[in-house]
Parts: C-alpha cells; structure tokens; sequence
C-alpha cells in the first residue's frame, strides 16, 4: 500500500480529506484525487460486502437482502465534484495565465534580439537588458510544448548579448560568478533530493530547480558545460527514481490484475457448475465466500481496468447468488405442492380407515401408500406429522380387517414360539469369541427369515424384540472390535512414532481427514434417515439397518477421536 494511502483508514477521514481538497487555495494534485477516489470505493466496496456476510451469518434470506442507502457515497460524490470543478476551473486558469506568459517572454525575447543587433549600444543597454532579465525571472510558467523552446531561444539571444557584444568585462565578470554561484546552489538542491525518500515529491521539487535554472543568467562560457552536466546528472538520478516509482506501481497493479482475473475465472466456472442439492449450493457457497476473502487481499489493479474486473468479478458472484436463490425459492415451491398433495392423502385414507369393505378398500388403501411414495420431500417436521396420521389411518384399516379375517392361525402361532426362541438364542450371544458370534449371529438371522408370519397383533412386538437382540449382539462385536482396533493403533503408532516427528504429523492429519469424513457421512445418514418413508416390513428393516450403521458410524468417529488424543 502507498504511503498516502496508509493514513486513511476509514471513508470518512478520506471524505474529510476531500473536502479539505475542495477548500484549499492552489490546486490538488492529480494523484492524490486520483489516490482517494480509487481508496474510498475499495473501503466502500468492503464495507457493503462485510454487510451482505454479516446478514447471511445471522440467517438473513439472500433473496430479501436489500442494500441500504448509503449517505458516505453520496457525501464523498458531492465533495469530489467540488475538487474536479475546481481543478478544471484553475486549470483553464492556469493554461490562460500561461498563454500570457508565453507572450510576456516572447516580448522580451524580441527585445533581447535586437540590441543584439546594434553592438555599439551595448553600454547604454546592459542595465536595460539586467531590467529584462528581472522581468523574465519574475514570469511564471508558460505552457509545456513552449517551454523549451522559449527558453532556448532566451538562452541564445541572452548569450549573443554577452558574447558579442562589447560589454564593460568587470560587469560581465561579475554577472557570470554571481550567476555561477547560484547554478551552483541549484546543482546542490538538485543532489541533495537523491535523499528524499518520496520520489513524486522529489520529482515536483527537481521541476521548480529546473525553472530556476533557466532563469538564471549564463556563465563563463568555459564552465557552461561543466555546470550543466553536474545539473543534468543530478536530475538524471531523480528522473529515474520517479520513473522506476511508476513503473513499480504498473508491475504490482498488473500483478494484481492477474491474480484477480483469476479468481474472477473461478467465479465464473463454479457459476457453471451444476447443483442439484442444497447441499451443493451451500458447498459452492462456501467456495465464492472464500474468493471473496482472497479478492480483499489483493490491491489495485491498472486505473483503466480497476472497475471492470471488480464488475466482471461481482456480476459472477451475484449470479451465483441468484441462482442460489432461486434454487430455494423453488424448493419452497416443491414443498409447499408435496405438502398439499400428502394432506389430501392423509385426508383419503382417515375417510377410508373405518370402511369393512375389506377388498375395496384395501386396494384403495394401498394405491394411496404407493401415491405417497411417488411425492417428493417436504420440511422434516412437517413430513413426521403427516406420516404419522397417515400411517395411523392405514393401520388402523389393516388391523381391523385381520382382526376381522384372521382369526388364530395355529401356523402363526407356532411361527411365533420359533422367532421367539430364536430371538432368545440372540439375546444369549453377547459371551464368546467375536469370530463365533458373528457366525452364530449370521445363522440365527437366516432361522428367522425362513420362518413364516406370526399373528399380527403380535408382529410388531416380535419385530421389534428380533431387532433389540440383534442391536445388542452388533453393540457386543462393535464394542470388542474398537478395543481391538484401538490396542492395534497402539502398537502402530509407536513404530510411527520412531520414523520421526514428520510421519507423527502426517498420521495425525490423516486421522483428522479421515474424521471429518465420518462426521459428513453421519450427517448425510442422518438426513437420510429423516426423509424415509417405508411402512412395509422391507421398509422397516432399511431403516433398523440405517440405525445400525448410524451406531456403528458414531462409535468410530469416537475411536477415532481416541486415536487422535493418543497421538497427542
């Protein structure tokens, strides 16, 4: 950052700035303008954005996010068209003040000129000619494509008059010392900017010495050179300081330019990338938020590009964010018809739970649960509610006709007293070897499975004690598996430990990857499990099986918890 730009922190102490600018006698330099306009719209830019972030970090909908006015700009707008007025106003100033000038010198130079042509007047002239030396002194600049000119012109006319003409020496000699020793003292002002640290500072300074210089008289014709080429040294050195200043400033603004047109090309790929989900539209979120922390440490880019590349960059982002939004808002949609379309189902099936035309009903019963399938997600909470009332009305109808229609089944029964032994054989496997429950376990899974149905009062009772023993058999593998595992890692990671303090590291991260994965599976198993909606014993069983997994899952991220503690 430039040194300038260092003193301003806020976009108000750089509005205060300006209108100390819009106030000030003379005229504001260019840079400095052009320094506080390019600062101010990058702390407002940064601004608007902490204000978009801290509202999406409090829960704000994007589609709702409105900007607020913002009285800063406008201030600073009002402020700045003050300075721009004013520097035009001074510059047509100036440029007429310098046209006149041009006149004044070419006036003189004329006058010069001719008593270059009468030499025998010399005497009576010199004092005239000091007078016109004065007054060429006492007038400012002219313009820039004159200024050269004129001023060799006046060197040359100066320079005749005292070479060619026969002037009183002493005079002459006097004139050429005095002149000399102030060359000198220009030459010395000159060398001693080398040691200005602000090189723009010191590049306006060398132009007022130049002024100077040309407006000092001439010297001995043998030290011209020699004093002029001190003078030119020295200003050689400022000259290229000032152009290596800019020349820095271009090569860090492009580098700038680079870096940005890349996170702009970022951007704009993850704007085309597909997103089916909410869960991807809240990945790719989280990828522009963190191009648009990187953007904030980047400077400037060239003038002329500066505005464009943020607008390329911002119009890609926004985008995004528009697309987000309207993923949403048309998932609201989706919600809202599924919610209606299963309120009307759950409506049919509790006019039809009461009904004993069994076979009828039945059918009509059973298209409505295949209906229910075919409709998407809704919101959990509401979903939970509307499966409840209408799996209660489906149940409510099932159960009344077997009760009807079923009467005691003496098969059923003796179904029953199997799946109840063999559920007691589970219950008794929590002893042994894990290798000889898990056999043992896996055989009495296929016993069950190949008796037939029980009374169906009593199925969801035997269902639910089948799958508590097998609960409790997984919970007794799951347990002797972790002890196991962790007194392998152990040993393991003692022999790490001995490859040095890099292979320590490298397990660790490992273990942390490794754990943060199992965290984004649970998460995904979790939701999973709250948007199943299966009432058949198939249905049943898929979701005890989830549970499970959900189980298993939670112990290992534990032991892996355990693992990462034991490295320390």
């Amino acid at each position: 950052m430039d040194s300038q730009e260092k003193r301003y922190e806020t976009m108000a102490q750089v509005i205060e700035r300006v209108k100390e600018l819009a106030q000030c006698e003379g005229t504001p330099e260019k840079e400095e303008v052009e320094m506080l306009k390019s600062l101010f719209y990058k702390l407002h830019i940064q601004e608007r954005e902490q204000q978009l972030k801290n509202y999406l970090d409090e829960g704000g909908d994007p589609e709702k996010y409105v900007i607020q006015p913002d009285t800063a700009e406008a201030e600073f707008k009002a402020a700045m068209a003050v300075v721009r007025e004013r520097r035009q106003r001074l510059f047509k100033e100036q440029e007429a003040e310098k046209l006149e000038n041009l006149k004044k010198k070419q006036a003189i130079i004329e006058k010069i000129k001719a008593m270059v042509t009468s030499p025998e007047a010399a005497n009576q002239q010199y004092q005239e000619f000091k007078q016109l030396q004065q007054e060429w002194k006492e007038i400012k600049a002219v313009p820039a494509e004159n200024n050269t000119e004129i001023w060799r012109s006046y060197q040359l006319y100066v320079e005749q008059f005292y070479d060619l003409l026969k002037l009183n020496s002493e005079a002459r000699e006097y004139d050429f010392k005095k002149n000399l020793e102030a060359k000198s003292r220009l030459c010395e002002a000159a060398e001693k900017l080398s040691e200005e640290e602000d090189a723009i500072s010191a590049f306006h300074q060398l132009q007022e010495l130049h002024q100077e210089y040309r407006e000092v008289g001439p010297v001995a014709k043998d030290l011209r050179e020699e004093i002029w080429t001190r003078f030119k040294a020295a200003s050689t050195i400022i000259n290229k300081r000032h152009q290596q200043h800019f020349e820095q400033i271009r090569a860090a603004e492009e580098e700038n330019l680079t870096k940005k047109t890349a996170l702009c090309e970022k951007a704009e790929a993850l704007l085309e990338q597909e997103c089916q989900t909410s869960a991807d539209y809240e990945a790719v979120t989280k990828e522009i938020i963190a191009l648009q922390a990187e953007w904030k440490t980047i400077g400037f880019a060239p003038q002329k590009m500066n505005v464009k590349i943020f607008d390329r960059f911002r119009a890609a982002c926004d985008a995004f964010f528009q697309k987000k939004t309207q993923h949403f808002k048309e998932m609201k949609e989706r919600f809202a018809d599924n919610i209606a379309k299963k309120q009307a189902l759950v409506e049919q099936a509790v006019a039809l739970k009461d009904s004993t035309d069994w076979k009828q009903t039945a059918d009509k019963m059973q298209a409505l649960q295949k209906e229910w399938k075919e409709i998407g997600m809704v919101p959990k909470k509401i979903g939970d509610q509307l499966w409840q009332d209408f799996l209660g009305a489906c149940n409510h109808f099932f159960e009344a006709r077997n009760a009807a229609n079923a009467g005691t089944r003496n098969t059923e029964k003796e179904n029953l007293q199997k799946k109840c032994s063999i559920i007691e054989e589970l219950e008794s496997l929590a002893e042994g070897p894990a290798e000889a429950i898990q056999a043992k376990m896996q055989e009495l899974i296929a016993k069950f499975n190949e008796v037939g149905h029980v009374p169906f009062k009593e199925k969801d009772k035997v269902y639910d004690s089948y799958h508590a023993a097998l609960d409790k058999v997984h919970k007794v593998l799951n347990a002797n598996s972790q002890r196991r595992r962790m007194n392998n890692f152990k040993q393991n990671i003692k022999a790490v430990a001995k490859r040095g303090e890099q292979a320590v590291d490298n397990e660790r991260t490992r273990l942390q990857r490794k754990l943060d994965q199992m965290k984004q599976d649970l998460k995904t198993y979790e939701n999973n499990l709250g948007f199943l909606s299966i009432s058949s014993k198939k249905g049943n069983s898929l979701i005890d099986e989830m549970n499970r997994r959900v189980e298993k899952l939670k112990a290992d991220i534990e032991l892996v918890k355990q693992q990462i503690k034991e490295i320390g």
